[in-house]
């Protein structure tokens, strides 16, 4: 850069965020692959400020509230039940049967429709009877507004669910019923040209 420009190097690549966003990003212009390269730099400036404290601060708070707990449960509850009871424990044994070839154990249409959602129901419950606020290395509190973050960060992932449950339901057309309907209509058939599609591989 300093001999394309014909100035020293102490003028070209001063200290400071020039040095980050002007000297570099300059640089890394003038390598092969240069997408490449600007990719991997932006990681890398991503990743020092994840690595100061500031950073630690942001990333246990994403950690504690965002991805993992009481979201991960409640999601759990929900893909369980939906499985269990709004498609349909029997439902879901028939189609594993038409993946494998064969019936799995009994005992697992149980876990779809009664242990798994006991289970992670209870262990969601005892999360909240249990919660304790966050806190930096066990000592160091967070402001008001560092839990209204996490709060956020925790409605981000859980929220979008609902969200789109409810965009699905007002643009499809007719009630809940006929939806239902419509919906079992199209798995009978699809069942139905499965087993035709197998009857006819086994001649």
């Amino acid at each position: 850069m300093a001999k394309e420009q014909g100035l020293d190097i102490s003028m070209v690549a001063e200290s400071g965020p020039g040095l980050a966003f002007i000297a570099y990003p300059r640089a890394v212009a003038l390598m092969p692959v240069p997408q490449l390269w600007a990719i991997f730099f932006f990681i890398m400036v991503i990743f020092l400020g994840l690595d100061s404290e500031g950073g630690l601060y942001i990333f246990q708070l994403f950690d504690y509230y965002a991805c993992s707990g009481m979201t991960l449960l409640l999601f759990a509850i929900l893909q369980s039940v939906c499985i269990g009871w709004v498609y349909g424990g029997d439902r879901q044994y028939d189609n594993t049967k038409d993946m494998i070839g064969y019936r799995p154990w009994p005992f697992m249409k149980y876990c779809w429709q009664y242990f798994t959602p006991a289970i992670c129901t209870c262990t969601f419950l005892f999360s909240l009877i249990k919660y304790t606020p966050l806190k930096f290395n066990n000592t160091y509190e967070y402001p008001w507004w560092g839990y209204a973050i996490g709060g956020l960060f925790t409605l981000s992932s859980t929220l979008m669910v609902p969200l789109w449950m409810l965009y699905a339901v007002c643009i499809t057309p007719g009630t809940l019923r006929q939806v239902n309907q419509k919906k079992k209509g199209d798995i009978s058939n699809f069942h139905r040209l499965a087993h035709t599609a197998q009857d006819k591989k086994s001649r």
